[in-house]
């Protein structure tokens, strides 16, 4: 009986090792990722990326960001906002002044806020919905804005404060600016 119990055990834990990727495997799959994504071939690019996702630990954090960034922009122009915004999400904290991710999550929220709209904001809920969409994309498009000035980004900004009727921010936006544009990163770092 004591035999088998640790044949089992045995048996279970290299299943679990021969199972478990190392971190050479799961750096070259994201090598693979990348040549996929560089070679205009998006859905192998989601394919592996989602294979990569439960490993994604075994990246050095510089890949790991990098990584994060690139699945959440393949997930963005897959129309799939919600799991964009998360590794956006991930890429913000991780690197607060990368106004690329912030961009990108600007917009999204924004699309949401319009979503929200579109569907007639009559009451107190939808409309406490909308507001707060804005109020996620208003910071996130602030610092871009900093960083990357745009007219088109700019007007948003200047509507979306007017939409939810907030005169303050909209007097203060030109200070807040001047200090987001202060340590902008315009690229991530690979090692």
């Amino acid at each position: 009986m004591l035999k088998r119990a640790a044949f089992f055990l045995i048996l279970i834990i290299s299943s679990f090792i021969t199972r478990a990727q190392t971190a050479d495997e799961v750096y070259n799959k994201y090598l693979d990722f990348n040549l996929a994504r560089f070679g205009g071939e998006s859905e192998k690019a989601l394919s592996l990326g989602e294979e990569i996702l439960p490993n994604v630990d075994k990246l050095n954090d510089k890949s790991r960001i990098s990584f994060y960034y690139s699945i959440g922009n393949l997930y963005e122009n897959d129309s799939q906002s919600v799991k964009a915004i998360e590794y956006y999400e991930k890429v913000a904290a991780a690197v607060p002044d990368y106004y690329v991710a912030q961009r990108a999550l600007g917009y999204l929220y924004n699309k949401q806020a319009d979503e929200i709209k579109q569907k007639t904001v009559t009451d107190t809920a939808s409309l406490q919905q909308y507001q707060d969409a804005i109020k996620k994309a208003l910071p996130h498009l602030e610092k871009a804005q900093a960083c990357d000035p745009d007219d088109d980004t700019l007007e948003l900004i200047k509507t979306l404060y007017t939409n939810i009727n907030d005169k303050q921010g909209l007097d203060t936006l030109n200070t807040r600016l001047k200090i987001l544009s202060k340590n902008c990163v315009d690229l991530l770092e690979e090692k």
